[in-house]
């Protein structure tokens, strides 16, 4: 029996108690606390997508959100 290597491993949304798989990842920073070019990121399904993305943008964190590579997101 083998473990799987972390690149194996499904991504899992960030969204507390969440499970479900991970089909967009929002990229973010503080800038208070990180360089300008110092990424973060949190992962989302489709159903915590906008809170995610919410919370990031009210505290003006929110950088950039992306399909994650190999989610059915990339083939809308």
């Amino acid at each position: 029996m083998s473990t799987p290597s972390p690149a194996e491993e499904a991504l899992i949304c960030s969204a507390r108690g969440c499970r479900a798989p991970a089909v967009w990842a929002l990229e973010w920073n503080n800038p208070r606390l990180h360089d300008a070019e110092r990424r973060k990121t949190w992962l989302a399904c489709d159903k915590h997508r906008g809170s995610l993305g919410d919370f990031l943008d009210a505290r003006g964190f929110l950088r950039a959100v992306t399909p994650v590579p190999g989610s059915p997101t990339l083939d809308m």
